[in-house]
């Protein structure tokens, strides 16, 4: 199974690569499988790579719920953290 993570697109680089942002996150990624990238477009990336670019609906939609799956781990994170504690 893979895991394809959302990234926005920041800046575009020479050649195949761009800087992207998941959540907090910059990070370098390739472009070479997706056509004709802009800063701000959000594409989903597994394994370094730049895998499929999303439509703006599409894009809304799945970057909140990857927002809520980081709440929910923080919230997670902080309960382990009290309850070790005790």
């Amino acid at each position: 199974m893979c895991l394809a993570v959302p990234h926005v697109i920041q800046e575009i680089l020479d050649g195949k690569k761009a800087v992207a942002l998941a959540g907090a996150v910059r990070t370098e990624i390739r472009t070479d499988l997706v056509d004709s990238l802009s800063c701000g477009d959000t594409v989903l990336v597994h394994a370094g790579f730049a895998i499929e670019k999303l439509s703006p609906a599409d894009s809304e939609e799945l970057l909140a719920l990857w927002e809520e799956v980081r709440s929910l781990a923080g919230e997670t994170l902080r309960g382990s953290l009290t309850h070790d504690a005790v």
